[in-house]
Order: structure tokens, then C-alpha cells, then sequence
């Protein structure tokens, strides 16, 4: 984890440990197997950009994001990037590679101002094999993850251009609780773009056209999303008629 862009750990105090409690991996697990868990987890604070981890380092740490969002992403050699998902609070990252003892797949960058927990591999692997129901969700969890990818493939190999941002809109927008007057996506255009594939520029002439539709209402530094339907119709229809 880049040094120069993380504030030193401060007290945890019990509304961040209530977030890491929340995640659906944790939240089974009994009082006294819960404190365990939190005397593992170490607290840091990172401002935006910070590297958290990079492709092919060592997985030696599980990361619980308590606040700012985390993304995942890969780049090449000539400098393009795709970003894979962007990690919110009350989520997990690095899950595989301290599952498995390989390598990352991916970069881990803040996105934004980020509060996070990092807990060791060496103690959290004998904490898992002491929780046979925590294994369990874990399972669960990497299920979940594959889905993911495999629906990011299918929209990238099926669907054209209205049909990708649309999917993945809908995707960013279940991770949001329904907004009076919509729901607030807090994202850039060149995320988006770096997400489905295209250009920044095609993106921004498909939102705009959306947006003289009052599908979309566009903001600084995110997309504010007003009615959900005529998107689902869009990438619904796009699978099929592929």
C-alpha cells in the first residue's frame, strides 16, 4: 500500500466496525468470533488515488472498505485501462488471492477518500478454518463474483453500445437505495467509458441523448438516474436480439 497517500490509523470507533459487522460474510457470525475478527482487522485511512494493491503483488491481506468507493481495474502495456467494479462500503476486496496464496489479478486504487480495514492472511486463514459457516459464505461470495464477470463478458461480447451502458448503469444502481427524484450514481463519464469499452466521447452523446429523454440527468462527477425502465428494456432487449 503506497506510503505517501495513507494517513496513519486512528481509533476505530464502533460505527466502523458496525460496517465491517453489516457485510453478509460477517454478519452471522457470533459476538465473541465478531471481536476476534476486529482485533485482526487494522484501520487506515487513504486519500484518493492511493495504490492499495497492484497486478501481481502478493495477497497477503483481505481489504473490508468502511468508507469512499475502491477501484478494480487493469491496464496495458500502450497505457489503456478497463475498470472491473468499483468496491463500496460495507464490501470486501482481495478476497481470491488470499484465498488461493496467489498473486493479485488486478489494481486496487482509492477512488475516492477511502477508510478501510486490512486484515492479515496469516491470521485471517486459521480465523476462517475456526468458522466452517464463514467458508461457507465465502463460497457464496466468489459465486457471486463469477456471476458478475460472467455478465460483464456476455454484455461485452452481445450488446452494442446503448445496450453495455445501459447494463451498466443498472448495475451501478442496484448498489444504491431508491432517491427521491432518482438515483445518484457517483461515477465519471470516463469511468463509464473504461467500464463498457468505449470512448469517453460515444458515452457522453449516448447520455445526452438520454438525458433530452429524462432517462438520465447528468452531474459533476456523476449520472443521476431518473427512470430505470426504458434502460431495462434497452439491455434486456439487446441480449435477446443477439
Amino acid at each position: 500500500m503506497s506510503q505517501d497517500k495513507t494517513i496513519e490509523p486512528r481509533q476505530v470507533t464502533s460505527s466502523k466496525l458496525a460496517v465491517l459487522r453489516g457485510h453478509s460474510i460477517f454478519c452471522d457470525l457470533d459476538a465473541d468470533a465478531f471481536e476476534q475478527l476486529c482485533r485482526y482487522a487494522k484501520h487506515a485511512t487513504l486519500k484518493r488515488g492511493a495504490t492499495i494493491f497492484s497486478k501481481g503483488d502478493p495477497g497477503n491481506s483481505l481489504i473490508a472498505v468502511i468508507s469512499g468507493t475502491v477501484k478494480i481495474s487493469i491496464s496495458s502495456a500502450d497505457g489503456r485501462s478497463a475498470i472491473l467494479n468499483l468496491i463500496g462500503p460495507g464490501e470486501i476486496v482481495g478476497e481470491v488471492a488470499v484465498l488461493d496464496g496467489h498473486a493479485r489479478t488486478a489494481d486496487a486504487t482509492a477512488n475516492s477518500n477511502c477508510e478501510i480495514f486490512v486484515i492479515d492472511r496469516r491470521e485471517f486463514l486459521p480465523f476462517v478454518r475456526s468458522q466452517p459457516a464463514l467458508a461457507m459464505k465465502f463460497i457464496e461470495l466468489l459465486c457471486a463474483r463469477l456471476r458478475w464477470t460472467s455478465d460483464q463478458v456476455e454484455e461485452v461480447i452481445l450488446q452494442d453500445l446503448p445496450g453495455r451502458l445501459a447494463s451498466a448503469l443498472i448495475r451501478l444502481t442496484e448498489r444504491h437505495k431508491v432517491a427521491q427524484g432518482g438515483r445518484t450514481i457517483a461515477v465519471t463519464q470516463q469511468e463509464i467509458s473504461e467500464m463498457v469499452g468505449m470512448s469517453r466521447e460515444s458515452i457522453n452523446k449516448q447520455l445526452r441523448a438520454w438525458a433530452t429523454r429524462n432517462w438520465v440527468r447528468l452531474e459533476h462527477g456523476a449520472i443521476v438516474v431518473l427512470n430505470l425502465e426504458p434502460l431495462q428494456e434497452i439491455a434486456g432487449s439487446e441480449v435477446q436480439e443477439s
